[in-house]
C-alpha cells in the first residue's frame, strides 16, 4: 500500500510538472513548480491543487447565463458615457492599446481628490455613504471587526435602514478571520452581503490562489473611491507593529465614477448572480474636467492587462517615473522597460517599505533591486512605519492611484484596479505627496548589498525563486 501511494504521488508530480511546464505564465514559475513538483511530490502535488492554475474559470460562463439582460446594461452604460469620452487626438500615446485591452477609456468631466493616509480616506468615504439616496457599492479585499470596522458597519446599517439599498462584497481570504456575528447584523439591517466566492464553480474548488484584492466604493452612480488602503485599525495607524501606515486612496467624481460601478457589478454578479438595479446616467463634477479612467485587471483576462499597461506607461515617461511598490517584484518585462527609462535619462525612483508584513516578499524585492542596479534608478525604503500604497507618477501630468502591488500576484493572479488620472494639477499633488514620501526614507544602494551576510543573500534567493508562486 505504502508502495502504492508513493508511486501515484510521483507519477502525479510528473504530470503536474508538464503540465506546469506547458501553462505557467513565467519561466520562474515553470522552474519554481516543475523542480518542486518532481523532487518533493509529497508536498507539491496538494500545493499545486489549490495554488497552481494561473486562469481563473468560469466568468464567461457566468455572464453568458444572463448575456441578454448584462448586454442591456451595457448598452446603457456605453450610450450614456459615449459624450464624455475623450478625442483620440487627446490622448497619450499607449491609451489606445490599455483601451483596447480594458474596454474602458478616458473620460473627462471629473473631479480627482487625492486622500493621503487613513483618516483623510476613512473621512471621506464614510461622509459619502451617509449622503446616498438610492445605492451604495461598497467592496474592500479585508474587512476586520474592530473600531474602523465596527464604524463602517454603523455607516452601511443607518443607510440601509433609511431605505438605501447597500450591498458589501469581501474577499474570502483576506476577510477570513471576521467573526459571523459582524456580518449578520449587517444582514439582518438590511445590507446585501456578500464573499466574493473564488472557489465557486467546479473548477475552481480547490483554488486559493486567486483573489480579490480591489477596494473599490461608489455611491448614487456619482461619486466613486479607489486605493490602497482595507478596512482595519492599521490602515489608521494603530497598529504598533506598523504605524505609522503610509496608504493613499483617491475619490472620483463624475462620469468616471460609472466605470468603476461597472467592475464592482461585474464582482458582485460573479459572487451572487445578482445584477442590482442602478444609475447609468453620468453626472459631471462641478466646474472640473479632469480626465480619468478605471483600469481593471483579472486573472479572466487573455492578455497580462496590467504588465502591458505598466510596461506601456514606462516606456512613454520622458522626464520621470516616481513610484511606490510596497511588495516590488517586478516581471521581465517591467525591469526591462524601468532600465531602458533610466538609460534614456527618465528620472526613476522607486520607493519601498523599510518593513515589510512578508518576509518573503520583502527579502525578495533585494534581488530586483540589485539587478537595476548601475542604470541610475534611486530606490528609498519609507522609514517611519509599513509603505502600502500603491501608486505611480510619470513626468507632469500621468498619475496612477489603486490596488496594483509591482509583483507577479497583482500581475497575474489577483483582480485589481486602478485609476489612471491624467491632469497636470492632480499630478503636482502627487509630486508634493511622493517628496514627503522621499524625506522620510532612507536611500538604497543596490551596490552595497553585495557587503550583506551569505545566509541574507541565499534567504534573498530562495525568496525570488518562491516570488512567482506566493
Amino acid at each position: 500500500m505504502i508502495a502504492l501511494i508513493v508511486t501515484t504521488f510521483y507519477l502525479a508530480g510528473v504530470l503536474s510538472a508538464i503540465h506546469a511546464a506547458m501553462t505557467a505564465r513565467t519561466a520562474q514559475g515553470a522552474v519554481a513548480w516543475t523542480v518542486s513538483l518532481v523532487s518533493i511530490p509529497f508536498i507539491a502535488v496538494p500545493a499545486y491543487l489549490v495554488l497552481g492554475r494561473n486562469k481563473f474559470d468560469g466568468m464567461a460562463e457566468a455572464f453568458d447565463g444572463r448575456q441578454d439582460e448584462i448586454d442591456g446594461q451595457l448598452e446603457k452604460f456605453e450610450v450614456n458615457l459615449d459624450p464624455w469620452r475623450i478625442e483620440p487626438g487627446e490622448a497619450p500615446s499607449w491609451h489606445e492599446a490599455i483601451r483596447r485591452l480594458s474596454e474602458l477609456e478616458l473620460t473627462h468631466g471629473n473631479s480627482a481628490e487625492l486622500l493621503i493616509n487613513g483618516n483623510a480616506t476613512f473621512d471621506s468615504i464614510l461622509a459619502g455613504v451617509a449622503k446616498a439616496e438610492q445605492y451604495v457599492l461598497f467592496q474592500f479585499y479585508m474587512f476586520h471587526d474592530d473600531g474602523l470596522g465596527r464604524r463602517v458597519k454603523a455607516a452601511l446599517i443607518e443607510r440601509a435602514q433609511a431605505g438605501v439599498r447597500v450591498y458589501m462584497l469581501y474577499d474570502e481570504v483576506g476577510t477570513g478571520k471576521l467573526p459571523k456575528p459582524y456580518l449578520e447584523e449587517l444582514r439582518q439591517a438590511g445590507v446585501e452581503v456578500s464573499s466574493f466566492k473564488p472557489t465557486q464553480g467546479s473548477n475552481n474548488r480547490f483554488q486559493l490562489n486567486f483573489r480579490n484584492h480591489r477596494k473599490m466604493v461608489v455611491v448614487d452612480g456619482k461619486v466613486g473611491w479607489v486605493g490602497g488602503h482595507n478596512v482595519g485599525d492599521e490602515y489608521l495607524g494603530l497598529d504598533p507593529e506598523f504605524s505609522p501606515w503610509r496608504d493613499t486612496h483617491v475619490r472620483l467624481e463624475g462620469p468616471v465614477a460609472l466605470q468603476l460601478q461597472r467592475v464592482i457589478l461585474g464582482d458582485w454578479y460573479w459572487a451572487t448572480r445578482e445584477i442590482p438595479e442602478v444609475s447609468w446616467i453620468p453626472q459631471p463634477a462641478v466646474d472640473q474636467d479632469t480626465k480619468v479612467m478605471i483600469l481593471p485587471t483579472a486573472p479572466t483576462n487573455e492578455l497580462e492587462t496590467a504588465s502591458l499597461f505598466f510596461v506601456a506607461a514606462l516606456n512613454a515617461a520622458r522626464e520621470r517615473i516616481w513610484l511606490s511598490a510596497p511588495y516590488f517584484v517586478p516581471d521581465e518585462a517591467v525591469m526591462k522597460a524601468l532600465q531602458l527609462a533610466a538609460l534614456r535619462g527618465v528620472d526613476v525612483r522607486i520607493i519601498t517599505t523599510g518593513k515589510g508584513d512578508s518576509q518573503l516578499v520583502f527579502l525578495a524585492a533585494f534581488h530586483y533591486i540589485w539587478e537595476l542596479r548601475d542604470v541610475g534608478i534611486r530606490f528609498y525604503a519609507y522609514k517611519p512605519g509599513f509603505l502600502h500604497e500603491k501608486v505611480m507618477l510619470v513626468d507632469n501630468n500621468i498619475s496612477t492611484v489603486g490596488t496594483h502591488n509591482f509583483d507577479n500576484r497583482s500581475f497575474r493572479l489577483n483582480f485589481e484596479v486602478t485609476s489612471i488620472i491624467v491632469d497636470e494639477e492632480f499630478a503636482a499633488e502627487m509630486e508634493t505627496m511622493f517628496e514627503q514620501d522621499f524625506l522620510h526614507a532612507e536611500p538604497i544602494d543596490p551596490n552595497s548589498l553585495e557587503d550583506k551576510s551569505i545566509w541574507w543573500k541565499i534567504g534573498v534567493r530562495l525568496s525570488r525563486l518562491a516570488s512567482p508562486v506566493l
